[in-house]
């Protein structure tokens, strides 16, 4: 599968968006510390997030990211593809071209792979993510550290 860390990143960074947003724009510094992703990749990736009409943002102070719509609207399929991914388990890239110009034996249950996949993210939101309880385990961690360090309260979550 050709599902590369910009589409992992890309995924877990506009989900930490979609949990944090509540209380203002995010300012990306705060997404790069709690997922641990570079700061200038952030950018690049929520720049073309933007432009893919999946995040709105906000310049000076309390300036930040968010959402362009509500969570239930934006599939991880839109994620993905915002940020340039595709998830293709052919070796062809759908071109069928894939042995010596010409389709291999299997390129058909790889392309019906690739399908499933793609519906699959398609038929899930951020908004799905939130309500995972993992997700919500993992997010409590995260505000807990920043808590320890001075960082934000436990409010903006609404953890607290």
């Amino acid at each position: 599968m050709k599902l590369t860390t910009r589409g992992r990143y890309a995924v877990t960074a506009m989900l930490d968006l979609a949990l944090h947003e509540r209380c203002g724009p995010v300012p990306l510094a705060d997404v790069s510390r709690r997922q641990d992703i570079s700061l200038s990749y952030l950018e690049q990736l929520f720049g073309r997030m933007r432009r893919y009409g999946l995040v709105a943002s906000t310049r000076g102070p309390g300036g930040g990211y968010v959402l362009a719509r509500k969570a239930p609207a934006i599939s991880i399929a839109d994620v993905i593809r915002a940020v340039g991914e595709k998830v293709d388990v052919t070796r062809c890239a759908g071109q069928r071209d894939c042995q010596n110009g010409e389709r291999c034996l299997t390129h058909d249950l790889w392309a019906e792979l690739s399908d499933h996949i793609e519906d699959f993210l398609a038929c899930r939101t951020l908004a799905d993510l939130m309500r995972r309880r993992d997700v919500d385990h993992v997010a409590r961690r995260q505000q807990r550290r920043e808590e320890a360090v001075g960082l934000r309260p436990a409010r903006e979550l609404g953890l607290g």
